[in-house]
């Protein structure tokens, strides 16, 4: 969203505060207009020629990309990061629990954080236990990081699909 002086087009298309359309105007007219009115001169697409503009009342136009920033934002960011803790003497009935909670909050949009704290000579299984992992999600998710070895734990964040 380009605002005011920002515009560079030498005409625009203007639309008025109650949304009438005023036709093809000059750049300096369509700014003098919006000093006049006290409202802003917004330009949401500069991509067409001459660019649509509108008259948006003052502070207005600011409060509409905060929330179109913030919706961005929201849909950008997939849900929640929730994490899902694992040692590398997992029995097969609690690994597939785990799994199971991680597919379901996969499904549900959130993010999931897998990590694996060791004891004593378990660190090499760490890692080996979070790509086995990675592999029975790869239907629901996508790792977003690599694996990250740190001391004796490891960790990885999946993303849903």
């Amino acid at each position: 969203m380009v605002m005011n002086e920002q515009i560079k087009a030498s005409e625009v298309v203007l639309k008025g505060l109650d949304g009438e359309n005023l036709g093809v105007v000059e750049r300096e007219e369509a700014l003098r207009l919006a000093r006049e009115l006290g409202a802003d001169l917004v330009c949401d697409n500069l991509m067409s020629s001459p660019p649509p503009c509108r008259l948006v009342a003052k502070g207005n136009a600011r409060r509409e990309r905060e929330k179109q920033q913030q919706e961005e934002r929201k849909a950008q960011g997939g849900g929640k990061l929730k994490e899902i803790r694992l040692t590398p003497a997992i029995e097969d009935h609690d690994y597939d629990t785990k799994l199971r909670s991680a597919e379901k909050l996969l499904k549900d949009g959130n993010r999931v954080l897998l990590s694996v704290q060791a004891k004593g000579k378990e660190g090499a299984k760490a890692k080996e236990l979070l790509e086995r992992m990675l592999a029975d999600l790869a239907g629901t998710g996508r790792k977003t990081t690599g694996i990250q070895v740190s001391g004796k734990g490891a960790a990885v964040e999946v993303a849903p699909l």
